[in-house]
């Protein structure tokens, strides 16, 4: 129900807006609207546009804002259809409290009219507030002695609404002692009297318990309750009476809390306890209640809180005086507020355009300032200036608006911005002012090319360097600001043909940083040779250009290579032949190798690394010579073979090996004999891997061949179990009960065990059946006859047979373990390994189940 209720507020509220909504456009330019308060946010307000007499296709083009003058912003423009609408809910009692106008003030900027209208939002009243008591239950303790037609004042409802919105009535409960009176005071309050009607008797009744109701006038009509407790006493007739009608005082709003502003005083006739008054404030706003205080025992008032001129420049309320009996006299209190020059002025700039070009004539409009003071009369009465020697000036343009303009011819290239101090002081005493600081920018023109730090750049990077290295940021400053002095770079040319520029440099066009899109190689190209544009933003833009030399660095990534010895192709012996009756130092032959790369990456150096006969040869260190360092005895080998190491003097060094085969003898005819032994050897490498697939070839056989002799085992066992089973065998002697069934004959041979003994190759073995450990099973007398009785020789000679398969299969267990050895001492062949695992594996497996 209460969802339906505020439906159809709301519905209300919209038909208000569109049938009460009046624009008025008074001379002098202002332009008045006028709405309902709490309409939803983006709410349409007015027509700019056509109340400004714009045309809505060049409404955009204007440059229309709203200046607002408060620090919250209420409304905001749409500049495509030039409608105004709100920016939030608006809360009318929020903003003005109790004021029966409600008015919100802004202005309209036009900036290419620099022109300024003033608009005034009139923000009207709705019933969004019900009306309610400032305590939910009164109390009122009446003497049974009161006369009939006696009044009691009631507190009246506050209701923060207005007009019709506001309290409009007052209904009580029906009871046959009490009535209600309202009447309508002069500033058209309404005040609720309760009066008594009949005579009360406290022996008959005590206490009276009424409820008062207060209702407005709004559409639905709200209302707010409060509980009225009546009390009958005895024997008080008289009031307490104060000293005067209305009591008035005025204060500095700067008062510091809780100084005493003045003392009422009210008297009661009556003796005793009857005359003691208490005093109370009555009829005071919310924001009073906060404020001021009364003492109950001595009537004097004070502050609780700050008094703000600006906020409330007058208080009004009521002091009451009531004895014990109930009995009350009532007086107004009038608090005027006295303003005093405690706020500062307040500067709002409102910026026409972003930068002023220093062409701009004499005369032109920078921005809009707008000065503003709380204080009122001569406190709140601002005067604006600015520093002197300065470019501008300041022109008023109506009430306490200003318009900061250029004053002279303004030039870039000596001051690029001003920082203009705006000072506002308003007249008080002491006077107060405030600043503001606003940064005036000069737009530049572009007449400045960019230029480069350095008249050319030499780069360097080295060899084999990562794709996307970065190898250098090249850096252009232009003088000029903004769009003209944003640089940047492009590659416009090169001079080596070697290299493809596309492919090898790039830029990055903002930062101006080189990186390498390829690995350079030093042996390729040494050096690339380009040209970097560097170009600004400007309209035209300006460029410059540079030359860039970009030396590739070498770096040892090049092993030496043997020219001499070389490998034979053509199927000769490729020997060196030495004299046995060489001397020590006689040349044999010499070893000569390159380098590709440059520097000290390409010194070689020689030393023997391995030799037949050490001692017998030397290798000069840088000329690879191979000389004889003793002379030959007759213990030399015919054959002499020499390693050679090639090392060069890059980090780390790169070296290559090479082999000399020397045969020392006199002459050719002593070693014809032996050319074919001189052949080139073979790889032994490639031996081993024939032995090693041989050996995997060789075992796998053997897994085979072990499987089936097993599986033929294992067969004949079985067959001779189901002959013993299947044997004919009679026990004489043994009572049929220790034979039933088939568990009979299992508990019978569990009762007895046997003992035998085997001698290796004697072909004699002896059985030994001991006595039985139970008597009740078969006794020592019972004898057995066994009938085809098994043979045991066929059994050791099978016995014997195993023993040698055991020990065949671990001579194969010992050759996989040898295999395997073999192949880990040369990784190359691991391939081999798991073959020879996984059979020696199956085979531990088979051997460990025998």
């Amino acid at each position: 129900m209460t969802d339906i209720k505020r439906l159809r507020d709301c519905n209300r509220r919209v038909l208000f807006c569109f049938v009460f909504f009046t624009v008025w456009e008074a001379i002098s330019g202002h332009i008045r609207y006028s709405i309902p308060e709490e309409m939803q946010k983006g709410s349409f307000v007015g027509n700019i546009v056509k109340d400004l007499g714009l045309d809505t296709k060049e409404f955009s083009d204007r440059g229309v804002r709203i200046v607002s003058r408060g620090k919250r912003q209420y409304f905001a423009l749409n500049v495509k259809s030039g409608y105004l609408y709100s920016t939030e809910r608006i809360d009318r009692e929020q903003i003005c409290g109790q004021m029966e106008k409600c008015l919100l003030n802004f202005e309209v900027l036009v900036k290419d009219k620099a022109k300024l209208f003033a608009v005034e939002v009139e923000i009207t009243d709705i019933n969004d507030n019900e009306p309610r008591f400032q305590e939910d239950e009164l109390e009122f303790r009446i003497s049974e002695l009161v006369a009939v037609g006696t009044r009691y004042s009631l507190e009246g409802a506050q209701d923060p609404d207005i007009g019709i919105n506001s309290v409009q009535g007052y209904n009580l409960t029906s009871n046959k002692h009490f009535s209600l009176d309202v009447q309508t005071g002069a500033d058209g309050d309404k005040y609720a009297e309760l009066v008594l009607e009949k005579s009360l008797d406290r022996e008959e009744q005590d206490v009276h318990d009424l409820i008062l109701t207060a209702t407005d006038g709004g559409d639905p009509v709200r209302s707010g309750t409060a509980q009225i407790r009546v009390v009958v006493l005895d024997a008080n007739d008289n009031a307490p009476v104060f000293s005067q009608p209305v009591y008035k005082v005025s204060v500095l709003e700067n008062v510091p809390v809780g100084s005493l502003l003045l003392t009422v005083n009210a008297t009661d006739p009556d003796e005793a306890i009857n005359s003691e008054v208490t005093y109370s404030l009555r009829k005071m706003k919310d924001k009073a209640s906060q404020i001021f205080q009364v003492d109950s025992k001595t009537g004097e008032i004070s502050t609780v809180g700050n008094l703000d001129y600006e906020e409330a420049a007058l208080y009004e309320m009521e002091i009451q005086a009531k004895d014990v009996g109930d009995l009350w006299a009532r007086s107004k209190v009038l608090i005027a507020v006295i303003d005093i020059n405690d706020n500062e002025p307040q500067i709002t700039v409102t910026s026409v355009t972003n930068s002023v070009s220093e062409d701009s004539p004499p005369g032109t409009v920078i921005v809009f300032i707008h000065l503003h003071d709380l204080d009122s009369g001569e406190n709140g009465d601002v005067i604006c200036s600015i520093p002197p020697n300065l470019p501008f000036r300041l022109q008023k343009s109506f009430d306490n608006y200003y318009s900061l303009v250029s004053d002279r011819a303004l030039d870039r290239e000596r001051v690029s911005d001003y920082n203009v101090t705006i000072t506002a002081t308003d007249r008080g005493t002491p006077p107060l002012s405030s600043t503001t600081t606003i940064l005036v920018q000069l737009s530049d023109i572009n007449d400045n090319a960019p230029i480069f730090n350095q008249t050319s750049y030499t780069l360097y990077i080295t060899e084999n360097n990562p794709r996307g290295a970065s190898v250098c940021s090249l850096k252009a400053n232009d003088p000029d600001s903004g769009e003209n002095a944003r640089v940047t770079y492009s590659i416009t040319g090169t001079q080596n043909q070697e290299a493809p520029l596309p492919s090898s440099i790039s830029i990055n066009s903002e930062t101006g940083a080189l990186y390498a899109l390829r690995s350079f190689d030093y042996e390729q190209f040494r050096e690339i040779r380009f040209q970097v544009q560097a170009q600004d933003g400007g309209s035209p833009p300006l460029s410059s250009n540079v030359s860039v030399t970009l030396f590739i660095l070498d770096q040892n990534d090049n092993s030496p290579h043997i020219l001499h010895p070389s490998f034979p192709t053509d199927g000769s012996t490729g020997v060196e032949l030495a004299p046995r009756s060489s001397e020590p130092g006689y040349l044999v032959t010499k070893v000569v190798a390159v380098d590709a790369d440059s520097g000290q990456n390409a010194w070689l150096s020689y030393q023997l690394l391995r030799a037949t006969e050490p001692g017998l040869f030397s290798v000069g260190l840088h000329s690879g010579e191979i000389r004889t360092a003793r002379s030959f005895v007759d213990k030399d080998a015919l054959k002499q073979s020499l390693v050679v190491l090639v090392k060069d003097n890059g980090q780390p060094p790169l070296s290559a090996t090479a082999t000399v085969t020397v045969v020392v003898a006199d002459r050719i005819s002593e070693i014809l004999s032996d050319l074919s032994s001189l052949s080139a050897p073979a790889d032994p490498q490639s031996s081993l891997t024939l032995y090693l697939v041989i050996a995997v070839a060789s075992v796998s056989c053997l897994f085979f061949t072990f499987i089936l002799v097993l599986l033929a085992l294992r067969l004949r066992r079985w067959r001779n179990s189901q002959l013993f089973d299947s044997s004919s065998v009679t026990f004489s002697g043994v009572p049929v009960s220790q034979f039933v069934g088939i568990d009979g004959v299992r508990a019978f041979l569990h009762s007895y065990s046997y003992e035998g003994s085997l001698t290796r190759n004697s072909r004699k073995s002896q059985f030994n059946f001991p006595k039985s450990n139970y008597s009740n099973t078969l006794t020592s007398q019972q004898t057995c006859e066994i009938k085809y009785p098994v043979s045991i020789s066929a059994d050791l000679k099978s016995g014997e047979g195993e023993q040698k398969f055991v020990q065949v299969s671990l001579l194969l267990f010992f050759f996989f373990f040898l295999t395997t050895f073999m192949c880990f001492r040369n990784r190359k062949y691991l391939f081999i390994v798991k073959p020879i695992v996984f059979f020696g594996t199956i085979t531990n497996y088979f051997l460990m189940l025998e």
